[in-house]
């Protein structure tokens, strides 16, 4: 039986990395997931939602040795640390030894660092990759930096088929905004959103109004929310209308008329289920929203349309480069390519592990410390580990001072 390693630090890593799971099972695979010693957050809920009954964890050097002796290894992790996997994975087979079959890929849309996110990556043997734009991007890459494009594949985002529903344009009763951890980042601009999709339950006092967090207040996401929409609407005035609601965006959304986000991968969950959309506008489109990749959608609009019923209609071009012709799904298209793979030995990684572009890569990654980790987890680490922050941030501020006045003129 034929051995996979399913590699996750976050939910939204851990659900896509159960995808692919629940199809290699269904072709005869072993599967086993594990979490890293890197920064992670899996609460007891997160799992349980992503199907799992429980997570190993284990040490990085671990993770290598384990991933060695595997067949499969699918890697949901961040960039900096599949970079490093590769990498690492790389040094300890040597240019003659076995590797397995290394599956890569992203959760949702590519917001940002699309270029440095597909480099990241390109060591593995199959990058799983959800576009047509995308794709093109990758190849050109490629081709400038003389990597072996054949480990790419137009899988598509595996909670989208081959085609989206029309929207039945019946009345609206039913408005759902999908939060997301980190767009907008300041609090004041989240309190704007929150306080106008408030407005638009005022506005509308026939329709429910849904406001859903990315997560709850005692959990966490690859992305940190420092400010919650619990914590900020906090004593704000509020319709009977609105309220917030933790169920997951798949179960609901058969439920929903209209849903409403700034750049969440919802919004192309909801196009494909024939869900109207809107992508919320106030604020701009800007890099770090990531509303810049939607602007050839046709779905921005402002609150004030959206209140007034002005919803747009996706764009057929940006739809194509979602919704494609495919055989099978993302995940069975994932299993077809690693299934191959095994079959004929053959390992894509190879030829970028060989390229001019990795070996300096790796060179200087070798070199560095494993990201996020501590430089130095020295005796000052423990003590701040001990100190409440109050007390820690207050003697940093003095040490700083003590600096500016001793430092040479």
């Amino acid at each position: 039986m034929p051995e996979a390693l399913l590699v996750a630090a976050f939910d939204s890593q851990l659900k896509w990395v159960a995808g692919i799971r629940d199809e290699l099972v269904g072709r005869g695979f072993s599967c086993v997931v594990v979490v890293p010693d890197v920064r992670s957050a899996l609460s007891t809920g997160q799992i349980a939602a992503a199907g799992f009954d429980a997570v190993e964890s284990i040490t990085w050097p671990e993770l290598i040795e384990r991933a060695v002796i595997s067949d499969v290894v699918v890697c949901g992790l961040s960039g900096p640390f599949t970079l490093r996997f590769t990498v690492d994975l790389a040094a300890r087979v040597g240019a003659d030894g076995s590797s397995p079959v290394v599956v890569t890929g992203w959760v949702g849309v590519i917001i940002e660092k699309i270029t440095a996110g597909y480099l990241d990556r390109a060591g593995s043997d199959v990058v799983a990759v959800n576009c047509v734009d995308d794709l093109e991007h990758f190849v050109t890459v490629a081709q400038q930096l003389e990597l072996e494009p054949d480990n790419l594949l137009l899988s598509g985002l595996p909670i989208l088929g081959s085609s989206a529903a029309l929207s039945s344009g019946g009345p609206i009763r039913r408005v759902l905004f999908a939060d997301q951890p980190t767009v907008p980042q300041p609090a004041a601009e989240r309190l704007y959103l929150y306080q106008r999709l408030i407005d638009y339950a005022y506005a509308h006092p026939e329709r429910e109004v849904l406001l859903k967090p990315r997560h709850r207040l005692d959990e966490d996401t690859f992305h940190t929310m420092k400010h919650h929409p619990e914590d900020l609407l906090a004593g704000v005035a509020q319709p009977p209308n609105f309220r917030i609601d933790y169920t997951p965006i798949s179960e609901i959304l058969p439920e929903v008329d209209l849903l409403l986000t700034v750049s969440s991968t919802a919004c192309l969950e909801a196009v494909g289920s024939g869900c109207r959309v809107g992508l919320v506008l106030d604020l701009g489109v800007h890099e770090r929203y990531g509303n810049h990749v939607f602007l050839g959608s046709g779905l921005l609009r402002t609150f004030d349309q959206l209140v007034a019923d002005e919803v747009g209609t996706p764009e057929r071009s940006w739809l194509g480069s979602y919704f494609f012709d495919r055989t099978g799904t993302a995940t069975e298209q994932i299993a077809d390519r690693v299934e191959k793979l095994l079959s004929s030995g053959e390992r894509p990684s190879r030829r970028v592990w060989e390229s001019a572009y990795f070996t300096s890569t790796a060179r200087y990654v070798r070199g560095t410390p494993l990201p996020g980790s501590r430089r130095n987890p020295s005796r000052l680490a423990v003590v701040r580990d001990l100190v409440p922050p109050m007390v820690w941030r207050r003697a940093r501020r003095i040490r700083r001072r003590v600096k500016q006045h001793t430092a040479p003129s």
